[in-house]
């Protein structure tokens, strides 16, 4: 049995190849100009080093399309997703109230074009009220913000809205 490897943007190609080497037709698919990569000397020091978000950049792909497109390909449901801290939670928690939410956050854009939100989504949430559910809207689930915030001392629940769309909530412990 293989190692699980969560599919998102900081992924290096390399990584994925070694681990999904079955991805490397869905990837240059995706992105033609990776098929320079099939070159073993440029796949050893280009894969070590480039990350799926820049292969999104580079290769003029959506970045949530890209990610969305070879988690599916890995046969990696959301519910698979699973990291140091325990599963994605999927099922709405006793905390969550729709009156409770404060600040909504729509990443997405800034997701496609190749940045990331991170500095963005943390002084947001520094900034919002603590006694409110702060709403992160991405275009897949945003696994590493989901742990980083986790550790930061909240709690979450993600919502899939439809294949493109999931809503993140973030609440205070």
């Amino acid at each position: 049995m293989r190692a699980k490897l969560d599919i998102n943007p900081k992924t290096k190609i390399g990584e994925l190849l070694e681990t999904y080497p079955e991805l490397e037709a869905v990837l240059f698919k995706l992105a033609p100009t990776f098929k320079k990569l099939k070159n073993p000397l440029l796949r050893k020091t280009i894969g070590k080093v480039a990350t799926l978000q820049q292969a999104a950049s580079i290769g003029e792909v959506p970045l949530g399309e890209l990610i969305r497109v070879l988690r599916a390909e890995a046969g990696q449901s959301e519910s698979e997703i699973i990291k140091g801290d325990g599963e994605i939670v999927k099922v709405e928690p006793d905390w969550f109230n729709k009156e409770a939410l404060g600040e909504c956050f729509d990443a997405s854009s800034i997701i496609d074009s190749g940045d990331h939100p991170m500095p963005e989504i943390l002084s947001r949430l520094e900034l919002s009220d603590e006694n409110k559910i702060f709403q992160l809207i991405t275009p897949f689930i945003p696994a590493p913000i989901i742990d980083l915030i986790s550790a930061k001392g909240y709690s979450h629940y993600c919502r899939k809205i439809n294949e493109k769309e999931y809503h993140t909530f973030f609440k205070r412990n």
